[in-house]
């Protein structure tokens, strides 16, 4: 496992360009260990779904990493790129993914020494085009796309409606609840059938903690 740094913190602004330069400084020191083969971005609000044995196997016998990256022709994908954009970014191009994603160390070193995306996203892509949903997607399909499982790691529950997901509260946490975490799944790895397709999930609240450690031997195998 690689050592343990402190990255000073920096203002990040949801749905700018802040939270991207946030990320790529985080790949940025973390591709300075040579030991780090893997980056996977959660949240304080997100809790591993599995074992940590079992979460290492899952990446580290993967043939690609998992980022979700998917062309949206809606409002909500298509229709938030800008044809100012172009030469460098072509409308055919255009992705849409999830902040919450892994990356091996050549899909970090993509993300961090990009010169020519960066530009075009950081002056076309403002609310209401979510920068942090469309630039590491729309690079990394571009440039690797035989890398990409085209698929998020992290379960969120986007039933309630909303701009944002489903923030979980002690009252949510029971035995039918944690038994939804794991099932009625299925997806690939590998290019084979697989029931198991996320390692973690979000949103909790804190006052989840003390239930979450309860249910954790039976259903998280920790």
């Amino acid at each position: 496992m690689g050592t343990r740094i402190h990255i000073p913190s920096q203002i990040a602004e949801w749905g700018r360009m802040s939270i991207c330069d946030a990320e790529r400084r985080l790949l940025a020191n973390g591709l300075l260990d040579i030991s780090n083969e893997y980056f996977i971005f959660v949240s304080e609000s997100c809790i591993p779904l599995f074992n940590f044995t079992t979460i290492y196997h899952y990446m580290t016998r993967s043939k690609y990493s998992f980022m979700g990256s998917f062309d949206d022709p809606g409002p909500y994908g298509r229709g938030r790129y800008d044809p100012n954009m172009l030469p460098e970014v072509n409308i055919s191009q255009w992705r849409k993914g999830s902040q919450w994603f892994e990356a091996n160390r050549k899909l970090a070193s993509i993300i961090i020494s990009d010169v020519a995306y960066y530009p075009k996203f950081l002056e076309f892509c403002r609310p209401p085009c979510y920068v942090d949903e469309h630039y590491f997607p729309t690079l990394l399909t571009t440039r690797a796309p035989n890398l990409l499982a085209n698929r998020s790691l992290t379960w969120v529950d986007w039933s309630r409606g909303g701009a944002h997901p489903a923030t979980f509260g002690a009252n949510d946490i029971t035995e039918v609840f944690m038994n939804k975490l794991h099932e009625g799944r299925e997806c690939l790895y590998n290019d084979e059938p697989s029931l198991i397709c996320y390692l973690f999930a979000r949103k909790f609240a804190p006052s989840t903690l003390q239930q979450l450690l309860a249910f954790a031997p039976e259903f998280l195998g920790y």
